[in-house]
């Protein structure tokens, strides 16, 4: 999977601000995001008041975090959908 850096714009605590993660964590936030019934401005919100650190790397641990208890399932790329699963582990 490419590594591409994507910048977006959220708001958090009512003020804009921009974000640059790459793809694979945009779309874990995302899939965090419905899980949990939030928006991805409410899910950055959340994470921004725990961090002590910069916003994007406080973001890409806290996906990490979440796929290391396995609260994220794996999203099927388009390239992988017509291999069986065992062959994908």
């Amino acid at each position: 999977m490419p590594s591409t850096v994507k910048k977006r714009s959220v708001v958090v605590g009512g003020h804009r601000t921009s974000i640059s993660l790459e793809q694979a964590f945009w779309e874990a936030l995302q899939e965090a995001a419905v899980q949990e019934g939030k928006t991805i401005n409410q899910m950055v919100s959340d994470i921004d008041a725990a961090r002590t650190g910069n916003l994007s790397s406080a973001i890409r641990v806290w996906v990490l975090d979440r796929a290391r208890q396995g609260l994220l399932q794996p999203a099927v790329s388009a390239t992988s959908a017509d291999i069986p699963a065992e062959k994908l582990a």
